[in-house]
C-alpha cells in the first residue's frame, strides 16, 4: 500500500512537470519572426560588412518591425517601429530597465557603478539622482553656462586671428572637437583641454587626439559577448585591448582627480569639487571608483555625441546652402550683431531647434539605442519576449520609417516646425532613448550644439572645398560687423 501511494504521488509529480514543460513550451513557441538562422552562430552571418543598423534595417523590411534573432549565445528583441518601441518603454518599460552584462561593462565602468550602465536599482537611482542634481538640472545647466558661453567666444576671437594671418581654410572636424573637449574638461575640472593658439601645434593636437583616444565609446556588445569561449582564449587580444583601454582611461581620471586636490580649488565652480564635497559628507557611498565612474561617463556621453552632432550639423547646412541663408537670417533678425549671441539667446531660434532636430532624426549618433535587457518574461507586439533577451532598438531605422516620415532621406528642418506648436510622435524620433534610461544628458548636449552652431554661423561666412563635405577643409571668413569691441 505505501509502494502504491509512493507510485502515484512520484507520477503525479512527473505529470505536473511534464505540463509545466509543454505549457512553457508552448508559450515560448510564440516568439516574434525569425530569419533562418545557422547552428552556433545563429543570425550572425546576416549582419554583413555594411553598417550594423543598416543592416539590421533591411532584415526588418523584410521581416517585420519586432524581430527575434540570436547572436551566438545572446537572445536578441530587434525593435523597428515606433508602436514596438512604445510599448517597450512604457508598458515594459521596469522590465527593459537594466543593461546587458557586457565585457566592455566589466572592465570599463568601475563594476558598474556608472549610472549609463549600472543595473536597475537603488544604486541606479542614487548615481541617476546625483548627475541631475549636480549637472543636468535646468539650475545647474544656467549655472555652468557662463563656461560654454565664453569658450565659444574664445574659439571666435581664435579663427579671426587665424584668418588675419592670412589663414583662410580650417579643419572644422579637428575645432569642433577642441571647442567640445574644453567646454568639458572646464565643467569637470575647471580648466580647458588645450589653449586654442596651442591646439595649431603638435603638442596640442597630440593632447586633443589622446584625450579623445581614453573616451572614444567604443561599441556596447563585441563578438566576445555573442560568444564568452572567445574571451577565455583571448580572441584576437580584445579583452587584453579593453584592459589597457580602461588602464589608460583610469590613469587620466586619478591625474585629473590628484592635480586638482594638490591646487587646493575649494569651492570652485566645477563638477568634480561638487563630488568632492559629497564625498566628505558620504564616504561609504562616493568611493572613489564612484567620482571616476562618474566623470567617465561625462566624457564618454557628453563629448562624443555632441561632437558627431556638431559636425553632422555643419556639414548638412554647407550642402543646403538655402537652409543655412534661413538659418543666418534668423540669428540676425533676432539677435542682431551688437553682441556674440550666448545660450540664453538660443530659445530665440526655433528654426535652429528644428535643424538640430532634422539631423538627430538622420544622422543619430547612436543608431542603436543602447542594449537594454529584460529582467522577466513579458509580452511585445502580442509576442513572448523571455527573460534575458537583449533589446536593441534601431533609431536610424525608426526615424526613417516612410510610414511615419514624408521624404525620409531628404534633409527638411521644417518637419519639425510643428514640434514648437506642440504636434509630434514622440516614439518616432528617439536619439536620446526613452523610458527610464533616456538620457539624462540631452538638454546639456543641445545647448553644447545649439550655441556652436549659431555662433559660426553668426560669426562666420562659409563655403565648402570641393563637392564631398567631410569639414577637411572649408573655407571661412568673418563677418563684417565683427569688431574687437565684441569680445
Amino acid at each position: 500500500m505505501e509502494d502504491l501511494y509512493y507510485f502515484f504521488f512520484f507520477l503525479t509529480l512527473t505529470l505536473i512537470i511534464i505540463i509545466k514543460f509543454i505549457l512553457r513550451h508552448r508559450r515560448r513557441r510564440n516568439l516574434p519572426p525569425s530569419p533562418p538562422s545557422l547552428p552556433i552562430i545563429g543570425h550572425i552571418h546576416l549582419i554583413n560588412k555594411t553598417p550594423q543598423h543598416k543592416s539590421l534595417s533591411t532584415l526588418s523590411s523584410k521581416y517585420g518591425p519586432i524581430l527575434f534573432l540570436k547572436f551566438g549565445s545572446r537572445p536578441i528583441l530587434l525593435i523597428s517601429s515606433p508602436s514596438a518601441a512604445e510599448e517597450c518603454f512604457t508598458k515594459n518599460d521596469i522590465i527593459f530597465a537594466n543593461r546587458p552584462q557586457t565585457m566592455a561593462g566589466d572592465h570599463l565602468t568601475y563594476n558598474y557603478t556608472t549610472f549609463v550602465f549600472a543595473p536597475y536599482g537603488d544604486l541606479w537611482r542614487c548615481l541617476r539622482r546625483v548627475s541631475v542634481i549636480e549637472l543636468f538640472s535646468s539650475r545647474s545647466l544656467q549655472k555652468y553656462s557662463f563656461i560654454r558661453d565664453e569658450e565659444s567666444n574664445m574659439l571666435v576671437h581664435h579663427l579671426i586671428k587665424r584668418f588675419s594671418n592670412g589663414e583662410n581654410k580650417i579643419r572644422l572636424n579637428y575645432w569642433l572637437p577642441v571647442l567640445t573637449f574644453n567646454m568639458m574638461m572646464r565643467l569637470v575640472c575647471g580648466e580647458r583641454c588645450v589653449e586654442y593658439e596651442m591646439a595649431e601645434l603638435e603638442v596640442g593636437k597630440r593632447i586633443v587626439d589622446d584625450i579623445m583616444d581614453r573616451f572614444a565609446p567604443g561599441t556596447p556588445l563585441s563578438v566576445c559577448d555573442y560568444f564568452p569561449i572567445l574571451k577565455w582564449i583571448g580572441y584576437k587580444g580584445m579583452k587584453k585591448k579593453v584592459m589597457i583601454h580602461h588602464k589608460k582611461r583610469d590613469e587620466f581620471l586619478i591625474g585629473m582627480l590628484d592635480k586638482f586636490r594638490k591646487q587646493g580649488k575649494l569651492n570652485s565652480i566645477s563638477f568634480i569639487q561638487s563630488l568632492i564635497n559629497l564625498q566628505q559628507s558620504d564616504p561609504h557611498f562616493y568611493s572613489e571608483d564612484v567620482i571616476k565612474s562618474l566623470i567617465s561617463i561625462m566624457f564618454i556621453a557628453g563629448t562624443g555625441t555632441s561632437m558627431i552632432t556638431m559636425e553632422s550639423v555643419m556639414s548638412l547646412l554647407l550642402t543646403h546652402p538655402n537652409t543655412l541663408h534661413k538659418l543666418r537670417c534668423e540669428i540676425d533678425d533676432k539677435i542682431g550683431h551688437k553682441n556674440l549671441i550666448i545660450e540664453s539667446d538660443i530659445v530665440k531660434l526655433p528654426y535652429l531647434r528644428c535643424i538640430i532636430n532634422e539631423t538627430l532624426r538622420l544622422r543619430p549618433t547612436t543608431p542603436l539605442l543602447l542594449p537594454h535587457y529584460s529582467s522577466e518574461d513579458c509580452v511585445v507586439g502580442g509576442y513572448d519576449i523571455p527573460k534575458g533577451t537583449t533589446l536593441i532598438v534601431n533609431a536610424w531605422a525608426i526615424q526613417r520609417d516612410p510610414m511615419f516620415w514624408d521624404d525620409p532621406e531628404e534633409f527638411k528642418p521644417e518637419r519639425f516646425e510643428s514640434v514648437m506648436a506642440g504636434g509630434h510622435d514622440s516614439f518616432k524620433f528617439i536619439p536620446f532613448g526613452m523610458g527610464r534610461r533616456e538620457c539624462p544628458g540631452n538638454n546639456m548636449g543641445l545647448r553644447m550644439v545649439s550655441l556652436a552652431i549659431a555662433t559660426l554661423v553668426q560669426c562666420f561666412e562659409w563655403e565648402v572645398v570641393g563637392e564631398v563635405v567631410d569639414l577637411q577643409d572649408v573655407l571661412y571668413s568673418p563677418r563684417k560687423f565683427l569688431t574687437d569691441d565684441l569680445f
